[in-house]
C-alpha cells in the first residue's frame, strides 16, 4: 500500500511503518503547507491509499465518500514519536481487517 503521512506527525514516525509498505512524509513530496482539499486531490492523483493524521477535524471539513482512500486518525494524547508510534501495529491490524471506510480513528 502506498501511504501518506501527514506533515502534522514527527518525520521518523515514518521508521515505524517497516518496509512492507512504501511510506512517505508530505514533506517528502515537498507538499508542505497545503489545503487539505488541494492535499487529497494530490494524494488522488499519485495513487496514494492511506492517509494518516493527527488532524480530527479533517473528516469534517473534506466529503470523503467521494475519495478512493482511507484516512486514518491517530488519536494520542500528544504528537509525540514515542507516543504516536505505539499505535501504528494497531493501524495495520485495522488494514489487514480489511473493509476500510473512508475515515477510522485509532488510539
Amino acid at each position: 500500500m502506498k501511504i501518506l503521512l501527514d506533515e502534522s506527525l514527527p518525520r521518523k514516525l515514518k521508521n515505524d511503518f517497516g518496509s512492507t509498505h512504501e511510506v512517505w512524509t508530505v514533506r517528502d513530496k515537498n507538499w508542505l503547507g497545503q489545503k487539505n482539499g488541494a492535499l487529497l486531490k494530490l494524494m488522488t492523483e499519485n495513487g496514494f491509499e492511506i492517509f494518516v493524521t493527527v488532524d480530527r477535524n479533517l473528516p469534517y471539513q473534506q466529503n470523503l465518500e467521494l475519495l478512493p482512500l482511507t484516512i486514518f486518525v491517530l488519536c494520542a494524547n500528544d504528537n509525540r514519536r514515542e507516543t504516536l508510534a505505539k499505535l501504528i501495529p494497531k493501524l495495520f491490524q485495522r488494514i489487514e481487517q480489511g473493509n476500510l471506510q473512508n475515515v477510522i480513528e485509532i488510539w
